[in-house]
């Protein structure tokens, strides 16, 4: 695990000028660098640690969290913010949201860095700096990265500035979204060349670009452009055999099973010796590589924090018996199921604030029958949040970490838990849906089967019968027969909690994924405050349903270009509605 030692450089040679978002001097062609190819990069390691900064970019809980997380999450509405953000929870993202400039301008940084990379590297390979080989490895890193960040970028934004040069004067106007996809594609070919197999990495570049994950994008990015047939073509290539469904569904997001067979690309983190895991320490250059992404799911109860928490319809709506549902989310009198957690903290009942609150007898704390609690609230006691703001439900996918604590004595809220882009699950799901596209309906009922049968426990034992929201008495709710929504159900149901579903489904179609979100959060009891107050937070006996009636439409399936990159560069244009 965390085998990727990365580093926060500057790059300083001639080729380099990094265009931001945040600075008018880097609008300027001019040289301002006194260093040279030739004087900087003398050593391999040199060359190496260029490649990762490049990795090093996402390594920002700004730009995971509150930009692709929130994004793949919020939208859907099966998680909801609560704090300064709340603006998500109703698809009113200004574009003077410090989160999105930070996507963005993160993005461009990594950009920038493959577009540098790539004459670094040759002529550190003419010099004999780097064998071939390493070279080869290195430049595929880099067209990978670069093409993973245009993948991101357009799939939010749409339509962005291609930028593939090394000098750029950062007034690019935004090529159409289908043009950065046609990139994407390019670049992940590219890569496909270049990178090595998974079966040959070595143990100790771990969590770097491989060819699998170059054709798990390549074929994602050929879905955003319809393109189902060639999608399919990049999801059957014999690299992708060389990953594997986890046997358990816990296993696929534990702490200690990160970077395994299933995990195509994740981001990684690190605790170095003397890290400190609070606000005061590594959240910020030079430590970065611990992160605030997976504590601010929890509840208020025991981080202080919950800054966001789940929809009961998501809770709702799993059917019985699918071991996804408590790893996804946990309501009122459910118990934690990481295995993680359970072996380092016994459940609930272990944490410090939890355990200090039924000694102080907070009756927050107290199980329903006086002993102290192992659950997350009760129900008749929910644990909403002292301002009673939340729901009561909250992701199990980012309570996984047994070295946190929570933002008690000791303060230990910064973690080095993974984040999964993208997983061997995903893909199959996605080769259903293309194979749903072309007309093969049993070769998606197969891969849907697959990945049904490990949430319920092995082979052969996933219901035959798919339903939508099981009905709030207990009954099953009405059998999915369309293969399509079969496919976004379990998209859904899979993948909630990471940093795809909002994706998954716009791919589908805008139109698609607006009427299926609108489906899978039901409807909200007439006397349900919206958006603000949210008290007293719906109930599992079914009183209330979804939080929010969906106000998605075609506009905000996209978020809006920020206002800094739109105010430095005249010709960028904003999207429309914002």
């Amino acid at each position: 695990m965390k085998k990727i030692k990365i580093f926060i450089i500057v790059i300083s040679c001639g080729i380099a000028v990094i265009p931001l978002a945040c600075k008018k001097s880097f609008l300027v062609q001019t040289n301002t660098f006194e260093g040279t190819i030739d004087a900087t990069f003398n050593k391999s390691e040199d060359v190496v640690a260029l490649v990762n900064s490049i990795y090093d970019t996402y390594q920002n809980s700004d730009l995971l969290k509150k930009c692709i997380w929130y994004r793949a999450n919020f939208s859907t509405h099966d998680f909801f913010n609560w704090g300064g953000d709340v603006f998500w929870n109703n698809y009113q993202i200004p574009a003077t949201f410090g989160g999105v400039a930070t996507f963005w301008n993160q993005s461009f940084i990594g950009i920038a860095r493959a577009n540098a990379a790539f004459g670094v590297i040759e002529k550190a390979k003419e010099r004999g700096i780097v064998t071939p080989a390493l070279a080869d490895r290195l430049t595929g890193e880099a067209y990978f990265l670069r093409g993973m960040t245009y993948y991101y970028l357009a799939a939010s934004f749409g339509g962005v500035p291609l930028e593939l040069s090394a000098v750029t004067n950062g007034l690019a106007p935004r090529a159409s979204r289908d043009s950065v996809f046609r990139q994407v594609v390019a670049d992940m070919q590219k890569a496909e060349s270049l990178l090595w197999s998974k079966t040959v990495l070595p143990v100790a570049d771990l969590g770097r670009a491989t060819k699998g994950a170059a054709y798990a994008y390549e074929g994602a990015a050929r879905m955003w452009l319809k393109d189902y047939a060639g999608a399919l073509t990049a999801y059957n290539n014999p690299e992708l055999a060389n990953y594997r469904l986890m046997a358990k569904f816990a296993d696929a997001n534990e702490y200690d099973k990160q970077n395994n067979d299933e995990s195509l690309f994740e981001v990684q983190f690190a605790k170095k010796a003397g890290d400190p895991q609070d606000w005061g320490g590594s959240w910020q250059p030079p430590g970065a590589e611990l992160g605030w992404i997976d504590s601010f799911s929890w509840p208020e109860e025991v981080t202080q924090q919950g800054y966001d928490y789940g929809n009961p319809a998501l809770w709702n709506s799993y059917q019985s018996g699918d071991k996804r549902k408590l790893l996804t989310i946990v309501g009122p009198g459910d118990t934690l199921a990481s295995p993680g957690i359970i072996a380092t903290w016994g459940g609930l009942k272990g944490y410090i604030p939890v355990k200090e609150g039924f000694a102080a007898g907070n009756a927050k704390y107290k199980a329903d029958d006086g002993t102290i609690l192992n659950t997350v609230g009760t129900l008749t006691r929910p644990w909403y949040g002292s301002d009673s703001g939340r729901s009561g439900y909250f992701c199990a996918k980012k309570w996984r970490d047994p070295n946190l604590t929570g933002n008690y004595g000791p303060q230990r809220i910064f973690g080095d838990q993974n984040q999964i882009l993208l997983r061997y699950a995903e893909v199959l799901l996605s080769r259903a849906e293309c194979k749903v596209r072309t007309g093969d309906i049993p070769g998606a009922m197969a891969d849907l089967k697959t990945v049904r049968d490990r949430a319920w426990g092995g082979p052969g034992l996933a219901p035959a019968i798919m339903r939508d929201s099981a009905n709030f008495d207990g009954t099953p709710g009405v059998a999915i027969t369309d293969p399509l929504q079969m496919v976004l159900s379990e998209y859904r149901h899979e993948l909630s909690g990471e940093y795809s579903v909002f994706y998954d489904l716009c791919r589908a179609g805008t139109d698609v994924a607006i009427a299926f979100i609108k489906k899978a959060n039901g409807t909200v009891d007439a006397s349900y405050e919206p958006i603000t107050n949210p008290a007293p937070g719906p109930t599992r006996d079914g009183k209330k349903h979804g939080l929010y009636n969906t106000s998605l439409t075609a506009d905000k399936a996209v978020l809006p270009i920020p206002q800094g990159a739109i105010s430095l560069n005249p010709n960028l244009t904003p999207n429309p509605g914002y």
